[in-house]
Protein backbone atom coordinates (compact mmCIF):
# COMPACT_ATOMS: atom_id res chain seq x y z
CA UNK A 1 0.00 0.00 0.00
CA UNK A 2 0.99 4.01 -1.01
CA UNK A 3 0.84 4.74 2.77
CA UNK A 4 1.03 8.82 1.32
CA UNK A 5 -1.11 8.59 -1.23
CA UNK A 6 -3.84 6.95 1.91
CA UNK A 7 -2.26 9.52 3.82
CA UNK A 8 -3.73 12.03 1.29
CA UNK A 9 -6.91 10.35 0.57
CA UNK A 10 -7.84 10.61 3.99
CA UNK A 11 -6.91 14.27 4.06
CA UNK A 12 -8.72 14.50 0.95
CA UNK A 13 -12.34 12.89 2.45
CA UNK A 14 -14.99 14.99 3.78
CA UNK A 15 -15.96 11.81 6.68
CA UNK A 16 -13.25 13.22 9.04
CA UNK A 17 -14.09 15.28 11.27
CA UNK A 18 -12.35 18.90 12.09
CA UNK A 19 -10.43 17.23 14.85
CA UNK A 20 -9.34 14.52 12.88
CA UNK A 21 -7.93 16.57 10.04
CA UNK A 22 -6.06 18.98 12.36
CA UNK A 23 -4.46 15.71 13.76
CA UNK A 24 -3.41 14.21 10.24
CA UNK A 25 -2.20 18.21 9.23
CA UNK A 26 -0.09 18.20 12.18
CA UNK A 27 2.03 15.30 10.57
CA UNK A 28 2.61 16.60 7.27
CA UNK A 29 5.98 15.88 6.54
CA UNK A 30 7.02 13.70 9.39
CA UNK A 31 7.04 10.37 6.92
CA UNK A 32 8.01 7.89 10.00
CA UNK A 33 4.76 9.08 11.83
CA UNK A 34 2.48 8.41 8.32
CA UNK A 35 3.90 5.69 7.49
CA UNK A 36 3.01 4.21 11.30
CA UNK A 37 -0.54 5.29 10.04
CA UNK A 38 -1.51 4.71 7.11
CA UNK A 39 1.22 1.71 5.75
CA UNK A 40 -1.50 -1.31 6.73
CA UNK A 41 -4.56 -1.78 8.17
CA UNK A 42 -5.06 -3.37 11.55
CA UNK A 43 -5.51 -6.93 11.45
CA UNK A 44 -9.26 -8.14 12.70
CA UNK A 45 -8.27 -11.59 14.31
CA UNK A 46 -10.01 -13.88 16.35
CA UNK A 47 -9.40 -11.21 19.07
CA UNK A 48 -10.92 -8.41 16.54
CA UNK A 49 -9.41 -5.31 16.81
CA UNK A 50 -6.72 -3.23 19.37
CA UNK A 51 -4.67 -0.50 18.67
CA UNK A 52 -3.64 3.09 19.44
CA UNK A 53 -6.25 5.62 19.27
CA UNK A 54 -6.58 8.48 16.84
CA UNK A 55 -7.12 9.04 12.82
CA UNK A 56 -5.56 6.59 10.25
CA UNK A 57 -5.77 3.53 8.54
CA UNK A 58 -3.21 1.86 11.15
CA UNK A 59 -5.12 3.25 14.70
CA UNK A 60 -8.54 2.90 16.45
CA UNK A 61 -11.43 5.57 15.63
CA UNK A 62 -14.77 5.52 14.65
CA UNK A 63 -14.24 4.77 10.78
CA UNK A 64 -12.38 1.50 11.42
CA UNK A 65 -15.16 0.92 13.96
CA UNK A 66 -17.78 1.21 11.65
CA UNK A 67 -16.03 0.00 8.78
CA UNK A 68 -15.60 -3.34 11.02
CA UNK A 69 -19.38 -3.69 12.47
CA UNK A 70 -20.42 -3.10 8.74
CA UNK A 71 -18.51 -6.17 7.80
CA UNK A 72 -19.75 -8.15 10.97
CA UNK A 73 -23.29 -7.03 10.18
CA UNK A 74 -23.28 -9.23 6.53
CA UNK A 75 -21.83 -12.12 8.49
CA UNK A 76 -24.83 -12.14 10.68
CA UNK A 77 -27.33 -11.40 7.85
CA UNK A 78 -25.75 -14.35 5.98
CA UNK A 79 -28.05 -16.38 8.37
CA UNK A 80 -31.77 -16.66 8.37
CA UNK A 81 -33.05 -15.29 11.88
CA UNK A 82 -30.07 -14.04 12.94
CA UNK A 83 -30.89 -10.37 12.55
CA UNK A 84 -33.77 -10.50 15.16
CA UNK A 85 -31.46 -12.33 17.77
CA UNK A 86 -29.30 -9.30 17.50
CA UNK A 87 -26.21 -8.16 19.21
CA UNK A 88 -25.22 -7.39 22.55
CA UNK A 89 -22.65 -4.56 22.85
CA UNK A 90 -20.71 -3.50 25.50
CA UNK A 91 -18.20 -0.25 26.29
CA UNK A 92 -15.05 0.04 29.08
CA UNK A 93 -13.87 2.80 30.80
CA UNK A 94 -11.66 4.10 27.69
CA UNK A 95 -11.96 6.72 26.02
CA UNK A 96 -13.96 7.27 23.01
CA UNK A 97 -15.53 3.68 24.59
CA UNK A 98 -18.95 4.56 24.58
CA UNK A 99 -18.81 6.59 21.52
CA UNK A 100 -17.62 3.58 19.71
CA UNK A 101 -20.09 1.45 20.93
CA UNK A 102 -23.07 3.67 19.75
CA UNK A 103 -20.57 4.01 16.23
CA UNK A 104 -21.84 0.28 15.98
CA UNK A 105 -25.36 -0.16 17.57
CA UNK A 106 -26.38 2.28 14.70
CA UNK A 107 -24.51 0.75 11.94
CA UNK A 108 -26.10 -2.17 12.98
CA UNK A 109 -29.69 -1.04 13.38
CA UNK A 110 -29.37 0.44 10.01
CA UNK A 111 -28.84 -2.89 8.62
CA UNK A 112 -31.93 -4.19 10.46
CA UNK A 113 -30.48 -5.98 12.67
CA UNK A 114 -31.59 -5.81 16.33
CA UNK A 115 -29.09 -4.61 19.26
CA UNK A 116 -29.07 -4.78 22.77
CA UNK A 117 -26.51 -1.79 24.12
CA UNK A 118 -25.46 -1.60 28.07
CA UNK A 119 -26.37 1.82 29.44
CA UNK A 120 -23.02 2.75 30.58
CA UNK A 121 -19.55 1.30 30.96
CA UNK A 122 -19.86 -3.09 32.01
CA UNK A 123 -17.24 -5.32 32.90
CA UNK A 124 -16.33 -7.93 29.85
CA UNK A 125 -17.53 -10.99 31.40
CA UNK A 126 -20.90 -9.87 31.47
CA UNK A 127 -21.27 -8.83 27.87
CA UNK A 128 -20.06 -12.62 27.66
CA UNK A 129 -22.99 -14.02 29.53
CA UNK A 130 -25.60 -11.35 28.34
CA UNK A 131 -25.37 -12.83 24.83
CA UNK A 132 -26.34 -16.12 25.91
CA UNK A 133 -28.81 -14.41 28.33
CA UNK A 134 -30.72 -12.70 25.89
CA UNK A 135 -30.23 -15.42 22.98
CA UNK A 136 -28.15 -12.91 20.90
CA UNK A 137 -26.36 -13.98 17.75
CA UNK A 138 -23.05 -12.12 18.33
CA UNK A 139 -21.49 -9.21 21.00
CA UNK A 140 -19.24 -6.64 20.59
CA UNK A 141 -16.88 -5.17 23.33
CA UNK A 142 -15.47 -1.82 23.44
CA UNK A 143 -12.31 -2.44 25.01
CA UNK A 144 -8.49 -2.90 25.24
CA UNK A 145 -8.73 -4.71 28.46
CA UNK A 146 -5.40 -3.92 30.55
CA UNK A 147 -3.32 -1.72 27.28
CA UNK A 148 -1.91 1.83 28.02
CA UNK A 149 -4.66 4.53 27.95
CA UNK A 150 -3.88 5.32 24.24
CA UNK A 151 -5.39 1.98 23.01
CA UNK A 152 -8.66 1.02 22.64
CA UNK A 153 -10.04 -2.08 20.80
CA UNK A 154 -12.91 -3.84 19.16
CA UNK A 155 -13.59 -7.53 20.42
CA UNK A 156 -16.18 -9.40 18.85
CA UNK A 157 -18.19 -12.54 20.33
CA UNK A 158 -20.58 -14.91 18.44
CA UNK A 159 -23.70 -16.61 20.08
CA UNK A 160 -21.97 -19.03 22.78
CA UNK A 161 -20.70 -15.92 24.27
CA UNK A 162 -17.24 -17.09 23.55
CA UNK A 163 -14.80 -14.90 21.30
CA UNK A 164 -15.32 -15.28 17.43
CA UNK A 165 -14.47 -18.14 15.92
CA UNK A 166 -11.15 -18.23 13.52
CA UNK A 167 -13.36 -19.09 10.50
CA UNK A 168 -16.07 -16.40 11.21
CA UNK A 169 -13.30 -14.22 12.20
CA UNK A 170 -11.92 -14.98 9.06
CA UNK A 171 -14.86 -13.82 7.16
CA UNK A 172 -15.05 -10.46 8.99
CA UNK A 173 -11.67 -9.80 7.90
CA UNK A 174 -12.44 -10.30 4.11
CA UNK A 175 -15.65 -8.48 4.72
CA UNK A 176 -13.70 -5.87 5.38
CA UNK A 177 -11.51 -5.39 2.91
CA UNK A 178 -14.08 -4.89 0.29
CA UNK A 179 -15.79 -2.14 2.56
CA UNK A 180 -13.99 1.28 2.09
CA UNK A 181 -13.24 2.90 5.79
CA UNK A 182 -13.76 6.28 4.79
CA UNK A 183 -17.24 5.13 3.52
CA UNK A 184 -20.05 7.10 4.53
CA UNK A 185 -21.95 4.29 6.03
CA UNK A 186 -26.16 4.38 7.16
CA UNK A 187 -26.19 5.29 10.78
CA UNK A 188 -29.68 4.54 12.36
CA UNK A 189 -31.01 6.98 15.32
CA UNK A 190 -30.03 6.39 18.76
CA UNK A 191 -33.87 6.11 19.47
CA UNK A 192 -34.61 3.80 17.23
CA UNK A 193 -37.15 0.68 17.67
CA UNK A 194 -34.41 -1.90 16.92
CA UNK A 195 -32.15 -0.10 19.50
CA UNK A 196 -32.84 -1.81 23.56
CA UNK A 197 -31.10 -0.46 26.39
CA UNK A 198 -29.99 -2.78 28.76
CA UNK A 199 -29.68 -2.16 32.26
CA UNK A 200 -29.91 -3.61 36.06
CA UNK A 201 -31.98 -6.94 34.45
CA UNK A 202 -28.56 -8.57 32.97
CA UNK A 203 -26.37 -7.15 36.03
CA UNK A 204 -28.75 -8.99 38.31
CA UNK A 205 -28.47 -12.02 36.24
CA UNK A 206 -24.67 -12.16 36.20
CA UNK A 207 -24.35 -11.76 39.58
CA UNK A 208 -26.80 -14.15 40.54
CA UNK A 209 -24.52 -16.15 37.86
CA UNK A 210 -21.37 -15.35 40.05
CA UNK A 211 -22.40 -16.31 43.25
CA UNK A 212 -23.80 -19.74 42.02
CA UNK A 213 -20.04 -20.49 41.76
CA UNK A 214 -19.40 -20.15 45.47
CA UNK A 215 -18.77 -23.59 47.10
CA UNK A 216 -18.58 -22.76 50.61
CA UNK A 217 -19.86 -19.04 51.47
CA UNK A 218 -20.31 -19.50 54.97
CA UNK A 219 -16.48 -19.31 55.72
CA UNK A 220 -16.62 -15.60 54.19
CA UNK A 221 -18.49 -14.00 57.23
CA UNK A 222 -16.48 -16.47 59.19
CA UNK A 223 -13.56 -15.84 58.57
CA UNK A 224 -14.15 -11.64 58.62
CA UNK A 225 -11.02 -11.07 56.14
CA UNK A 226 -10.57 -7.18 55.52
CA UNK A 227 -10.08 -6.69 51.80
CA UNK A 228 -8.71 -3.77 49.70
CA UNK A 229 -10.54 -3.38 46.58
CA UNK A 230 -9.52 -1.56 43.04
CA UNK A 231 -10.88 -1.26 39.21
CA UNK A 232 -7.87 1.06 38.69
CA UNK A 233 -10.50 3.28 37.33
CA UNK A 234 -12.09 0.69 35.69
CA UNK A 235 -15.28 -1.30 34.92
CA UNK A 236 -14.84 -3.23 38.12
CA UNK A 237 -16.13 -0.46 40.28
CA UNK A 238 -19.51 -1.47 38.66
CA UNK A 239 -20.17 -4.68 39.95
CA UNK A 240 -17.38 -5.99 41.76
CA UNK A 241 -17.98 -4.50 45.42
CA UNK A 242 -21.90 -5.64 44.98
CA UNK A 243 -20.44 -8.92 44.40
CA UNK A 244 -18.02 -9.10 47.30
CA UNK A 245 -20.84 -7.78 49.61
CA UNK A 246 -23.37 -10.28 48.62
CA UNK A 247 -21.09 -13.19 49.25
CA UNK A 248 -20.64 -11.86 52.89
CA UNK A 249 -17.51 -9.64 52.72
CA UNK A 250 -18.09 -7.14 55.24
CA UNK A 251 -15.10 -5.49 55.62
CA UNK A 252 -14.36 -4.29 51.96
CA UNK A 253 -11.83 -0.91 51.64
CA UNK A 254 -12.20 0.74 48.03
CA UNK A 255 -9.39 2.29 46.68
CA UNK A 256 -11.17 5.77 46.46
CA UNK A 257 -9.35 8.12 44.14
CA UNK A 258 -9.83 4.55 41.72
CA UNK A 259 -13.17 3.95 42.00
CA UNK A 260 -14.51 6.61 38.98
CA UNK A 261 -14.11 5.49 35.56
CA UNK A 262 -11.13 7.31 33.68
CA UNK A 263 -10.13 6.10 30.45
CA UNK A 264 -7.06 8.72 31.22
CA UNK A 265 -5.99 6.25 34.20
CA UNK A 266 -4.48 9.38 36.38
CA UNK A 267 -4.18 7.17 39.28
CA UNK A 268 -1.88 4.54 38.25
CA UNK A 269 0.85 4.37 35.68
CA UNK A 270 0.26 1.30 34.51
CA UNK A 271 -3.71 -0.22 34.37
CA UNK A 272 -2.68 -3.85 34.44
CA UNK A 273 -3.13 -5.72 37.59
CA UNK A 274 -0.59 -8.64 36.42
CA UNK A 275 2.32 -6.30 37.69
CA UNK A 276 2.92 -4.34 41.21
CA UNK A 277 3.28 -0.81 39.98
CA UNK A 278 -0.12 -0.71 39.13
CA UNK A 279 -1.06 -1.18 42.88
CA UNK A 280 0.63 1.47 44.99
CA UNK A 281 -2.67 3.66 45.86
CA UNK A 282 -3.77 0.03 47.32
CA UNK A 283 -0.92 -0.86 49.13
CA UNK A 284 -0.74 2.33 50.83
CA UNK A 285 -4.46 1.97 51.61
CA UNK A 286 -4.13 -2.17 52.78
CA UNK A 287 -0.73 -1.31 54.58
CA UNK A 288 -2.77 1.67 56.98
CA UNK A 289 -5.45 -0.80 57.42
CA UNK A 290 -3.70 -4.10 57.97
CA UNK A 291 -5.80 -5.90 55.15
CA UNK A 292 -5.81 -9.40 54.64
CA UNK A 293 -5.92 -9.28 50.80
CA UNK A 294 -5.74 -6.86 47.68
CA UNK A 295 -8.02 -7.54 44.51
CA UNK A 296 -7.59 -5.63 41.44
CA UNK A 297 -9.23 -6.27 38.35
CA UNK A 298 -8.09 -4.23 35.22
CA UNK A 299 -9.86 -1.81 33.15
CA UNK A 300 -12.10 -4.17 31.69
CA UNK A 301 -12.19 -6.25 34.31
CA UNK A 302 -11.73 -9.64 33.17
CA UNK A 303 -8.11 -10.21 34.64
CA UNK A 304 -7.69 -10.07 38.17
CA UNK A 305 -4.56 -9.74 40.41
CA UNK A 306 -4.11 -10.62 44.12
CA UNK A 307 -1.82 -9.91 47.09
CA UNK A 308 -1.59 -11.38 50.14
CA UNK A 309 -0.08 -10.32 53.69
CA UNK A 310 2.96 -12.37 54.08
CA UNK A 311 3.75 -13.29 57.94
CA UNK A 312 6.31 -10.13 58.01
CA UNK A 313 3.49 -8.03 57.11
CA UNK A 314 4.66 -7.30 53.70
CA UNK A 315 2.40 -7.88 50.69
CA UNK A 316 2.89 -9.92 47.64
CA UNK A 317 1.57 -10.15 44.57
CA UNK A 318 0.65 -13.60 43.25
CA UNK A 319 1.65 -14.28 39.69
CA UNK A 320 -1.11 -15.61 37.04
CA UNK A 321 0.07 -19.09 37.47
CA UNK A 322 0.42 -19.10 41.23
CA UNK A 323 -3.24 -17.67 41.48
CA UNK A 324 -4.16 -20.05 39.26
CA UNK A 325 -3.01 -23.21 41.07
CA UNK A 326 -4.23 -22.05 44.11
CA UNK A 327 -7.69 -21.38 42.80
CA UNK A 328 -7.81 -24.93 40.99
CA UNK A 329 -6.57 -27.00 44.74
CA UNK A 330 -9.57 -24.94 45.83
CA UNK A 331 -12.29 -25.59 43.69
CA UNK A 332 -11.34 -29.41 44.60
CA UNK A 333 -10.53 -28.95 48.08
CA UNK A 334 -14.03 -27.16 48.33
CA UNK A 335 -16.23 -29.45 46.37
CA UNK A 336 -14.89 -32.52 47.91
CA UNK A 337 -15.34 -31.13 51.29
CA UNK A 338 -19.00 -30.44 50.53
CA UNK A 339 -19.45 -33.46 48.44
CA UNK A 340 -20.03 -31.66 45.32
CA UNK A 341 -17.42 -33.09 43.00
CA UNK A 342 -18.44 -34.42 39.85
CA UNK A 343 -17.87 -37.79 38.84
CA UNK A 344 -15.56 -36.61 35.72
CA UNK A 345 -14.08 -33.32 36.84
CA UNK A 346 -12.21 -31.43 33.96
CA UNK A 347 -9.80 -28.46 34.48
CA UNK A 348 -8.44 -26.24 31.18
CA UNK A 349 -5.63 -24.30 30.95
CA UNK A 350 -3.65 -22.45 28.28
CA UNK A 351 -0.48 -24.08 27.06
CA UNK A 352 1.85 -21.67 28.11
CA UNK A 353 0.32 -21.69 31.53
CA UNK A 354 2.23 -24.10 34.39
CA UNK A 355 3.01 -27.54 34.52
CA UNK A 356 2.00 -27.67 38.02
CA UNK A 357 -1.66 -26.79 37.72
CA UNK A 358 -1.30 -30.39 35.90
CA UNK A 359 0.29 -32.15 38.82
CA UNK A 360 -2.55 -30.41 41.25
CA UNK A 361 -5.57 -31.50 39.21
CA UNK A 362 -3.97 -35.21 38.30
CA UNK A 363 -3.48 -34.99 42.90
CA UNK A 364 -7.69 -34.66 42.87
CA UNK A 365 -8.06 -37.10 39.91
CA UNK A 366 -9.15 -34.64 37.81
CA UNK A 367 -8.32 -33.74 34.12
CA UNK A 368 -5.91 -31.70 32.68
CA UNK A 369 -6.72 -30.22 29.70
CA UNK A 370 -3.94 -28.00 27.49
CA UNK A 371 -5.43 -25.32 24.65
CA UNK A 372 -3.40 -22.66 22.66
CA UNK A 373 -3.42 -19.31 24.52
CA UNK A 374 -6.77 -17.43 24.34
CA UNK A 375 -9.66 -17.70 26.25
CA UNK A 376 -11.58 -18.09 23.08
CA UNK A 377 -9.79 -21.80 22.84
CA UNK A 378 -10.69 -22.85 26.49
CA UNK A 379 -14.39 -21.96 25.58
CA UNK A 380 -14.19 -23.82 22.53
CA UNK A 381 -13.53 -26.87 25.08
CA UNK A 382 -15.92 -25.96 27.60
CA UNK A 383 -18.48 -26.24 24.62
CA UNK A 384 -17.63 -29.53 23.84
CA UNK A 385 -17.69 -30.92 27.09
CA UNK A 386 -21.35 -29.85 27.47
CA UNK A 387 -22.46 -32.99 25.62
CA UNK A 388 -19.69 -35.66 26.60
CA UNK A 389 -20.69 -36.06 30.58
CA UNK A 390 -17.44 -33.82 31.62
CA UNK A 391 -17.98 -31.02 33.38
CA UNK A 392 -15.47 -27.80 33.47
CA UNK A 393 -14.91 -26.41 36.84
CA UNK A 394 -12.28 -24.03 36.18
CA UNK A 395 -9.86 -22.81 33.57
CA UNK A 396 -7.41 -20.83 33.53
CA UNK A 397 -4.07 -19.08 31.60
CA UNK A 398 -1.39 -17.95 32.94
CA UNK A 399 -2.03 -13.73 32.29
CA UNK A 400 -4.11 -13.43 35.23
CA UNK A 401 -7.14 -14.55 33.09
CA UNK A 402 -9.45 -17.03 34.97
CA UNK A 403 -12.89 -18.34 34.63
CA UNK A 404 -14.90 -21.06 37.07
CA UNK A 405 -17.02 -23.00 35.64
CA UNK A 406 -19.13 -22.32 32.22
CA UNK A 407 -21.64 -19.29 32.41
CA UNK A 408 -18.65 -17.04 31.18
CA UNK A 409 -17.21 -17.63 28.18
CA UNK A 410 -14.64 -15.23 28.63
CA UNK A 411 -11.82 -14.06 31.25
CA UNK A 412 -14.22 -13.49 34.45
CA UNK A 413 -12.36 -11.12 37.12
CA UNK A 414 -16.05 -10.50 38.82
CA UNK A 415 -16.32 -14.17 39.34
CA UNK A 416 -12.65 -14.52 40.37
CA UNK A 417 -12.97 -11.86 42.95
CA UNK A 418 -15.71 -13.51 44.83
CA UNK A 419 -13.81 -16.72 44.61
CA UNK A 420 -10.45 -15.27 45.84
CA UNK A 421 -12.35 -13.73 48.93
CA UNK A 422 -13.84 -17.38 49.53
CA UNK A 423 -10.42 -19.16 49.01
CA UNK A 424 -9.05 -16.75 51.31
CA UNK A 425 -11.36 -16.74 54.06
CA UNK A 426 -11.42 -20.42 53.88
CA UNK A 427 -7.32 -20.66 54.07
CA UNK A 428 -7.49 -18.36 56.92
CA UNK A 429 -10.22 -20.65 59.25
CA UNK A 430 -7.29 -23.21 58.74
CA UNK A 431 -5.00 -20.74 60.08
CA UNK A 432 -3.10 -20.43 56.28
CA UNK A 433 -2.90 -17.41 54.25
CA UNK A 434 -2.76 -18.20 50.06
CA UNK A 435 1.18 -17.97 50.62
CA UNK A 436 1.18 -20.31 53.33
CA UNK A 437 -0.84 -22.70 50.96
CA UNK A 438 1.01 -22.81 48.07
CA UNK A 439 4.04 -23.58 50.41
CA UNK A 440 2.13 -26.84 51.27
CA UNK A 441 1.68 -27.41 47.36
CA UNK A 442 5.26 -27.14 46.21
CA UNK A 443 6.11 -29.42 49.43
CA UNK A 444 3.71 -31.94 48.20
CA UNK A 445 3.73 -31.47 44.59
CA UNK A 446 7.84 -29.97 43.87
CA UNK A 447 8.96 -26.56 43.61
CA UNK A 448 7.81 -24.46 40.31
CA UNK A 449 8.77 -21.26 39.02
CA UNK A 450 7.92 -19.89 35.76
CA UNK A 451 8.48 -16.63 34.13
CA UNK A 452 7.30 -14.97 30.92
CA UNK A 453 9.69 -12.33 29.31
CA UNK A 454 8.39 -10.10 26.49
CA UNK A 455 10.44 -8.98 23.75
CA UNK A 456 8.80 -5.95 22.17
CA UNK A 457 9.38 -5.00 18.52
CA UNK A 458 7.63 -2.03 17.40
CA UNK A 459 6.81 -0.15 14.61
CA UNK A 460 6.88 -1.26 10.62
CA UNK A 461 9.58 -3.15 11.08
CA UNK A 462 8.53 -4.88 13.92
CA UNK A 463 6.09 -7.64 12.18
CA UNK A 464 8.95 -9.09 9.90
CA UNK A 465 11.45 -8.96 12.93
CA UNK A 466 9.14 -10.87 14.55
CA UNK A 467 8.42 -13.37 11.20
CA UNK A 468 12.59 -13.81 11.05
CA UNK A 469 13.24 -15.19 14.63
CA UNK A 470 10.49 -17.71 14.57
CA UNK A 471 11.62 -19.03 11.07
CA UNK A 472 15.51 -18.81 11.83
CA UNK A 473 14.18 -21.21 15.59
CA UNK A 474 12.58 -23.00 13.04
CA UNK A 475 15.22 -23.68 10.34
CA UNK A 476 17.75 -24.02 13.21
CA UNK A 477 16.50 -25.32 16.55
CA UNK A 478 18.87 -24.76 19.35
CA UNK A 479 20.16 -27.86 20.73
CA UNK A 480 20.64 -26.56 24.42
CA UNK A 481 18.56 -23.65 26.18
CA UNK A 482 20.71 -21.64 29.24
CA UNK A 483 22.74 -25.18 29.34
CA UNK A 484 19.94 -27.35 29.60
CA UNK A 485 19.59 -30.25 26.72
CA UNK A 486 16.78 -29.76 24.55
CA UNK A 487 14.94 -33.09 24.40
CA UNK A 488 12.12 -32.37 21.88
CA UNK A 489 11.03 -29.24 19.73
CA UNK A 490 7.03 -28.74 19.31
CA UNK A 491 6.11 -26.75 16.37
CA UNK A 492 2.25 -25.92 16.46
CA UNK A 493 2.20 -24.27 13.79
CA UNK A 494 2.34 -27.53 11.84
CA UNK A 495 1.60 -30.04 14.56
CA UNK A 496 4.48 -31.30 14.49
CA UNK A 497 7.33 -32.84 16.65
CA UNK A 498 10.72 -33.64 16.54
CA UNK A 499 12.91 -35.09 19.46
CA UNK A 500 16.95 -34.75 19.72
CA UNK A 501 17.55 -38.24 17.97
CA UNK A 502 15.58 -37.04 14.75
CA UNK A 503 12.57 -38.94 15.90
CA UNK A 504 9.43 -37.13 14.39
CA UNK A 505 5.70 -37.26 15.66
CA UNK A 506 2.24 -35.26 15.18
CA UNK A 507 0.79 -33.46 18.12
CA UNK A 508 -2.66 -33.00 18.99
CA UNK A 509 -3.31 -29.94 18.42
CA UNK A 510 -1.81 -27.34 15.55
CA UNK A 511 -2.14 -23.53 13.33
CA UNK A 512 -0.40 -21.52 16.09
CA UNK A 513 2.50 -19.65 15.56
CA UNK A 514 4.48 -21.38 18.72
CA UNK A 515 7.56 -23.25 19.38
CA UNK A 516 7.61 -25.36 22.72
CA UNK A 517 11.21 -26.86 23.99
CA UNK A 518 11.05 -29.56 26.23
CA UNK A 519 14.29 -29.56 27.84
CA UNK A 520 15.91 -32.35 29.97
CA UNK A 521 15.85 -30.74 33.88
CA UNK A 522 12.12 -30.96 33.25
CA UNK A 523 11.72 -27.49 32.10
CA UNK A 524 10.17 -25.66 29.37
CA UNK A 525 10.70 -22.57 27.22
CA UNK A 526 8.13 -21.31 24.44
CA UNK A 527 8.14 -18.74 22.20
CA UNK A 528 5.31 -17.02 20.09
CA UNK A 529 4.21 -13.24 18.98
CA UNK A 530 1.14 -11.99 20.57
CA UNK A 531 -1.81 -11.81 18.86
CA UNK A 532 -2.65 -8.38 20.40
CA UNK A 533 0.92 -6.59 20.77
CA UNK A 534 3.96 -5.85 18.99
CA UNK A 535 5.93 -8.51 20.81
CA UNK A 536 7.43 -11.94 20.99
CA UNK A 537 6.81 -13.39 24.21
CA UNK A 538 8.45 -15.83 25.91
CA UNK A 539 7.28 -18.63 28.41
CA UNK A 540 9.86 -19.96 30.97
CA UNK A 541 8.59 -22.95 32.96
CA UNK A 542 11.36 -24.70 35.81
CA UNK A 543 10.74 -27.13 38.23
CA UNK A 544 13.90 -27.64 41.03
CA UNK A 545 14.96 -28.82 44.16
CA UNK A 546 14.40 -25.31 45.97
CA UNK A 547 13.87 -22.18 45.35
CA UNK A 548 17.32 -21.23 44.90
CA UNK A 549 17.88 -24.28 42.33
CA UNK A 550 14.71 -22.67 40.42
CA UNK A 551 15.91 -19.35 40.40
CA UNK A 552 18.89 -20.17 38.26
CA UNK A 553 17.28 -22.49 35.99
CA UNK A 554 15.27 -19.38 35.27
CA UNK A 555 17.89 -16.73 35.51
CA UNK A 556 19.93 -18.91 32.19
CA UNK A 557 17.11 -19.28 30.64
CA UNK A 558 16.12 -15.59 30.73
CA UNK A 559 19.46 -14.67 29.47
CA UNK A 560 19.31 -16.64 26.23
CA UNK A 561 15.62 -15.13 25.97
CA UNK A 562 16.52 -11.87 26.22
CA UNK A 563 19.62 -12.39 23.79
CA UNK A 564 16.93 -12.80 20.94
CA UNK A 565 15.77 -9.65 20.91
Amino acid sequence: MNYLAEYERWLASESLTAEEREELESIRGNDTEIRERFFAPLSFGTAGLRGVMGPGLRRMNGHVVRQATRALGTLILREEGLAEKGAVIACDCRNHSMEYAWDAARVLAAMGIRVRIFDTLRPTPELSFAIRFYGAAAGINITASHNPKEYNGYKVYWSDGAQLPPEHASQVAQAMEEIDVLADLPLAEKDDERILRIGAEADEAFLASCLRQSILPETVEKAALRIVYTPFNGAGAKLVPQALARLGVRDLRCVAEQMDPDGDFPTCANPNPEFEVGFERALDLAKREQADLIIGTDPDSDRLGLMVKDRSGEYRLLSGNQAGVLFLDYVFTARKEKGTLPEAPVALKSIVSTEMARAVAEHYGAEMEDTFTGFKFLAERMKVHETDGKTVLFSFEEAIGYAFGTAVRDKDAVTAAVMAAEMASYHALHGKTLLDRLEELYDLLGRYAEETISLVMPGVDGLSRMKALMDSLRKEPPKTLGGDRVLRVRDYLTGESCDAEGRTGLLPMKGADMLYFDLASGGVFIIRPSGTEPKVKCYLQVRGKNRSDCARQLKALGDYARSLQ
